[in-house]
């Protein structure tokens, strides 16, 4: 078994598990933001040919994807959270001197997911995006079959 010893800030060790899990967060905020781009985008097109078409029903098939890529920001925003929370732990220890190096190069999520996910769908990242959105795509539905 290998011995665990206190790890210093200033080791190559550490500096490079440091930019391993910036890298895992600003993965986690990239595919978030991918998200959003992607769901506009889906939403924009699809109410383009329900007003094109004048079909209000198209319209409503707009709800499923801002719903389900909704869902899916908000587990991203989850996941930058939980490794954000693992990533300040091992800082924290870290300026304590309480770091090992058994710490280094594990890149695990901290907290419960579905806790940090049902925190995320109340965030306003998700809900200022999505909310407004779902919004959008009703009235366009109303004033189209209307």
């Amino acid at each position: 078994m290998e011995a665990v010893e206190k790890v210093r800030w200033d080791t190559p060790q550490v500096q490079v598990h440091i930019e391993v899990m910036q890298g895992v967060i600003q993965r986690m905020a990239a595919n978030s933001a991918s998200a959003k781009t992607w769901c506009l985008t889906i939403v924009s097109a699809i109410l383009v040919v329900a007003v094109e078409k004048g079909r209000p029903g198209y319209a409503w098939i707009a709800f499923i994807p801002a719903l389900m890529l909704g869902l899916i920001d908000a587990y991203y925003l989850a996941l930058e959270r939980a490794f954000r929370a693992s990533y300040n732990r091992f800082l924290e220890r870290l300026h304590e001197g309480r770091a090992t190096s058994a710490e280094l190069f594990r890149v695990e999520r901290e907290g419960r997911l579905w806790l940090h996910t049902l925190r995320a769908l109340g965030s306003f990242s998700v809900w200022g995006v999505y909310g407004p959105l779902l919004i959008a795509v009703g009235i366009i539905s109303f004033w189209l079959s209307g």
